[in-house]
Parts: C-alpha cells; sequence; structure tokens
C-alpha cells in the first residue's frame, strides 16, 4: 500500500504542516485508518508502538476543530504521563498551521490547581491520563459537552493498570454522537467488549504487529527457587556490564523493590512507574539517556513510547504475560543493525512461556547456565558518564552552546568529553564524561554564563 498523504481530503493547512514535518506516504495504519477517521466513522485500531498511530488520530481530532470556538473538541486519553505529554506534543506540532489552536496536558502526578486556571482559560484539545481526567470531572473543573472526538490510546495498557472505570465515568459526560477511536497494540476480547461499550459499529484496521528480530540473542535462566532471581539479575549486570540496560518487571510494586534492592548495591540505576513525579520522571529518563545511570528498571506500561534506541541489553526479571509483550521488550534492543542481546529470568511455573517463545521464534530455548558466582566479590562497575543539572536554563536565555563555551573555554574540558545537552525553562543537564566530571564542575561554578554565576552538581 503506497498511498499519499496529498490523497486525503485534509485541510491546506495540514497539508502544509506534513509537508514541512517530511511526511509524504502513509504508514500501512495510517492508510488503513485515516480514510474511515475522515469519514466520520468510529475505528479501532490495532497497531504497534512506532507504527504512526498517533499521526492518524491527531489529524482526524484537528480536521475537524473550529478554531473559532473556546470549547474542547478533542478528548485523547493515553496510560501514562510520559505518553500524554508525547502525544500532546505530536498534536501541537501538527496544530501549527492552524491558527490559535490550544492543546493542555491534564495528567496525574503534578499540582491540580494550576491545570484548573488553565482549563479557566479554555482549550481545543485536552491530552489526559484517566484519573485525572475523572478528578477534574467530579470537582466540575473540565468542561466536555462539546467534545466531538475520543480517543483511546494504548487501550489495551489503561485496561490493564485498570482504568476501565475512570473511563466508564468519562464518557458519562461525553456527547452519544461523538466519534470514538482506539487504538490499541494488542486486540485481547476486552478490546473487543470495550468497543462495543463505548462505539458505534467501529471499523476494525490491523496494522504491523511487532516484528520477530530473530538476530536477538537470547537466553533464558532457570530458577530452581525465586530466592535466586536477584542474584542472578546482578550476576548478569557484573558478567556483562551493560552502559544500557532495560530490567522488565511485572508491575509497580515489583518495579520499585527492585530499583531500592538495585540502588543498595552500588550500580546506577534509574526507574519508571506510576507513582513517579512528573520532576523524577523526566530525571530518571535524562540519567538514563545520558548514560550516566545504566540500568532502568521499568514495568511494561511506563517504558511505552520511550524513544531510546542504543540499548545494549533487555533483561526480563519477570516473564511477560504474553508472548507478543516478550516481542516487543526483547526488541528493546538491537535496533539500527546494532546485535541486541536479551536475558529471561523464569521459574519452574513459567515453562510454559518459554515453551511457547520456542514456538513463535521456531527455535528451541534451552537453559543457559548462571555466571559464576564469584563475580558476586567484585566491585560494580560504574557508568561512563555523569549528569550534571545546572541552576539555570531558557528562560535564562541559556542554550546548549553557551554551555559548551564554558565548558571548553580556557582551563576546560575537551569538547569530545561533552555528551547529551538538555536545556529546560529553569535548569540544564549535561552529560559529562565520568574522568572529566571534577574539572568541568569546578569551571562551570567558576565561570560565568550569560554574565551570571551558576551551580552545578552532580544529578543522582
Amino acid at each position: 500500500m503506497n498511498l499519499q498523504f496529498s490523497q486525503l481530503p485534509l485541510r491546506q493547512e495540514l497539508q502544509a504542516s506534513l509537508s514541512k514535518a517530511g511526511f509524504s506516504k502513509m504508514t500501512p495504519i495510517q492508510a488503513q485508518a485515516l480514510p474511515e477517521l475522515l469519514n466520520g466513522k468510529d475505528v479501532v485500531a490495532q497497531a504497534k508502538t512506532g507504527s504512526g498511530k498517533t499521526l492518524a488520530f491527531s489529524l482526524a481530532v484537528l480536521q475537524a476543530l473550529d478554531s473559532s470556538t473556546q470549547q474542547i473538541q478533542g478528548l485523547i486519553l493515553a496510560p501514562t504521563r510520559e505518553l500524554a505529554s508525547q502525544v500532546a506534543d505530536e498534536v501541537r506540532k501538527l496544530a501549527k498551521s492552524l491558527a490559535n489552536i490550544k492543546v493542555l496536558t491534564i495528567c496525574g502526578g503534578e499540582p491540580i490547581g494550576p491545570q484548573i486556571s488553565s482549563l479557566e482559560h479554555g482549550a481545543h484539545i485536552v491530552v489526559g491520563t484517566p484519573g485525572r481526567i475523572e478528578e477534574h470531572l467530579f470537582k466540575g473543573t473540565l468542561d466536555l459537552t462539546g467534545v466531538s472526538h475520543f480517543v483511546l490510546d494504548e487501550a489495551d495498557q489503561m485496561l490493564e493498570m485498570g482504568f476501565i472505570d475512570a473511563i466508564e465515568n468519562i464518557a458519562v459526560y461525553l456527547s452519544p454522537t461523538r466519534q470514538t477511536m482506539m487504538f490499541s497494540a494488542t486486540y485481547p476480547k476486552d478490546i473487543e467488549k470495550l468497543a462495543t461499550q463505548f462505539m458505534h459499529s467501529p471499523e476494525v484496521v490491523k496494522g504491523e504487529t511487532e516484528a520477530l528480530n530473530k538476530q536477538i540473542k537470547q537466553q533464558f535462566f532457570h530458577l530452581k527457587n525465586n530466592k535466586l532471581r536477584f542474584n542472578t539479575l546482578k550476576l548478569l549486570l557484573l558478567q556483562h556490564k551493560p552502559q544500557s540496560c532495560i530490567v522488565f518487571c511485572n508491575t509497580k510494586v515489583e518495579t520499585k523493590k527492585l530499583y531500592s534492592e538495585l540502588q543498595q548495591t552500588g550500580l546506577q540505576v534509574a526507574a519508571l512507574h506510576g507513582d513517579l513525579a512528573q520532576i523524577e520522571r523526566q530525571r530518571m529518563l535524562l540519567r538514563f539517556a545520558n548514560k550516566s545511570a545504566s540500568i532502568l528498571v521499568a514495568t511494561d506500561v511506563a517504558a511505552r513510547g520511550l524513544d531510546i534506541d542504543d540499548i545494549d541489553m533487555v533483561i526480563n526479571y519477570h516473564m511477560a504475560l504474553e508472548p507478543q509483550t516478550h516481542v516487543h521488550r526483547v526488541g528493546r534492543t538491537g535496533r539500527g543493525g546494532k546485535k541486541g542481546f536479551a536475558c529471561s529470568l523464569y521459574g519452574e511455573n513459567e515453562t510454559f512461556k518459554v515453551k511457547q517463545l520456542s514456538d513463535l521464534y521456531e527455535r528451541e530455548f534451552n537453559p543457559s547456565p548462571t555466571p559464576p558466582l564469584s563475580l558476586l566479590d567484585k566491585p560494580v562497575y560504574k557508568p561512563s558518564m555523569v549528569t550534571v543539572v545546572l541552576d539555570v536554563g531558557k528562560k535564562q536565555k541559556v542554550r546548549a552552546g553557551d554551555i559548551v563555551g564554558c565548558l571548553t573555554g580556557e582551563n576546560g574540558i575537551s569538547s569530545a568529553q561533552i555528551g547529551n545537552i538538555t536545556v529546560q525553562d529553569n535548569q540544564a543537564y549535561v552529560a559529562i564524561y565520568r574522568d572529566a566530571v571534577k574539572p568541568a564542575i569546578r569551571k562551570l561554578q567558576a565561570d560565568k554564563i550569560k554574565g551570571k554565576r551558576i551551580k552545578a552538581k552532580r544529578l543522582v
């Protein structure tokens, strides 16, 4: 299917946005879903992460938007703050060509007061998490009577997280004549039931499923006793010393527990789960993306939408609940033609899952020998980078170039010793090679940036 966006009856402004962003040919899920969506039909779309689904539903919502009315016309629900934020950013980029379109992100884990204030000033599209949207509705601070387009993104994950009651409560406030769009990576019976409950004769379209990457090296470790699970994980980390490794757990509780246990070993670790405040979440992701935290412990839901390609290794601390989830997890490594490596720990009662995967990948997965226990006597390894946080940002007119200029000035460090630089409103984060951190911090604190003395410290 080689359809072009120019063949769609889209507004001229949206065509201009697509052209400017370099989008010309539609992905399979876009080619199947967009004609139905633009005709006003309810659609259930099964599509893997990275298939272009966000662009599809964003175009459908923006196509019908009336910017002259200060009323919420589009509501997009996502399972996590991270995903909601990414979706809102994509919608804003597309909406730049349309006049005065306001997109608000309304998520939990953040103060509700500023959200109420923003809502009072009006919006056209709201992107949020079910729990916080429901809270605003109960408080009477959110009016959804004008919503004509309702989107459930990553619907399977929202069901898995127990958001069904919140979604049902939200739907009560929506017009029965709305158009509803549901996007999901998988299509279990629960999704079918949800579609029957919230949609009018929906069209079901299926895009690409997560591709099997048979080039990824996979090892499976059989645990005769669950008490061996943590030590086996630690042995694998000490043996392979990955600079960038995602460790998957099945629940938020398990993620928090494992993060705490790994921290106590001295390993540089970050965590991603639903209980983190937004600033904590951002910093965890920054440290991992900057390679100043070698290990990211995460649930499947929290890890969805992560845009970090260079992953050395994936470890399934707990086996995935579904084979397709396993495929998605291990597919985080071995991208861009690089060699991938994944390890999975399984107990006696999970042997059937390994058999399922052997059938899926059409190869035998026999248990691998556990690394030697002598590794536990070795000191833990350190990541190659350290992230330094500065107390200046965009609002102080500071750019990445200003930071580089300061660091590489007289008695400074080499530009080759500087990694990623992220400049936010009032802070900036710089990745520095470990052996250059002390002179880098001395240089930053001794000099001025934009005529201002700054504070710099390691982010831990």
